[in-house]
């Protein structure tokens, strides 16, 4: 993944993706729940960034461990989860997590997944987890057709987006994430989330994204100028609707 360069690419973007990035449904933790996982059960996010994932566990009772190679995003999610006593965050990579083998119960991989060397993690998240131990892989799907702004935003990105397509391209489906798990695969949902955005949030969370071209870049202020014709067009109220379906697939990982 050197060619996207996956662990820094986000480094120019951390208030971005603070303030704007979505946070995830809390029907997803209830949902692994009821696939047996408890709140005792302690947890290893990996990738975890800014702490969005790590926050949702946090908020349901776990405790939880940030791996987070990039440490101006770790430095974020210290600064906001700092007063949280069941919350440590740690360098690590997702290859090479730094942490003891059989220590973690469950490993959740969210946003960040599509980065990892899909292999090397499998054994990698194997060596960490206890002998009950789950995955549970997700991420928020930006729902690309439906309405005139989710379709507009799309045709924009592909006109003045850096590398997007190569990065869209990394999300795994259906098929790809039963691959991956083998015969420790324990099943899949998919849950509604959305974002309700004026201009200025909308405007964050596309610079959030690394491949939206930064000031200086020729294709950065056309963009702004697209951005807002097409609020402007589509928007209700002073908001538009930024849809997702969020993906979570669970298991044990395995051949």
């Amino acid at each position: 993944m050197a060619d996207l360069c996956s662990t820094e690419r986000f480094s120019d973007r951390v208030e971005d993706y603070v303030r704007y990035r979505p946070d995830y449904p809390v029907a997803l933790v209830g949902w692994l729940h009821g696939l047996g996982v408890n709140p005792d059960w302690t947890v290893a996010d990996v990738g975890a960034g800014t702490g969005i994932s790590s926050k949702l566990f946090l908020d349901a009772g776990h405790r939880v461990t940030a791996v987070e190679p990039n440490a101006k995003m770790r430095d974020a999610a210290i600064r906001w989860l700092r007063d949280e006593a069941r919350f440590v965050a740690v360098d690590g990579s997702a290859e090479a997590t730094g942490l003891p083998d059989g220590s973690t119960d469950l490993v959740i991989a969210a946003q960040a997944f599509h980065w990892f060397d899909t292999e090397k993690v499998r054994a990698e998240f194997a060596r960490i987890l206890s002998l009950r131990g789950l995955v549970a892989v997700f991420w928020n799907s930006r729902r690309l057709t439906g309405t005139p702004f989710l379709e507009g935003y799309e045709r924009l990105l592909h006109e003045y987006g850096v590398d997007y397509v190569s990065v869209a391209e990394r999300y795994a489906d259906d098929d790809a994430m039963t691959r991956w798990f083998g015969h420790g695969y324990r099943g899949m949902a998919s849950f509604p989330h959305a974002q309700k955005l004026d201009h200025e949030a909308l405007l964050g969370r596309l610079m959030s994204s690394s491949y939206a071209p930064k000031p200086g870049h020729p294709n950065h202020e056309p963009m702004l100028h697209a951005l807002r014709s097409l609020f402007d067009a589509t928007q209700d109220g002073g908001t538009v609707d930024f849809e997702y379906d969020t993906r979570v697939f669970a298991g044990h990982p395995g051949p």
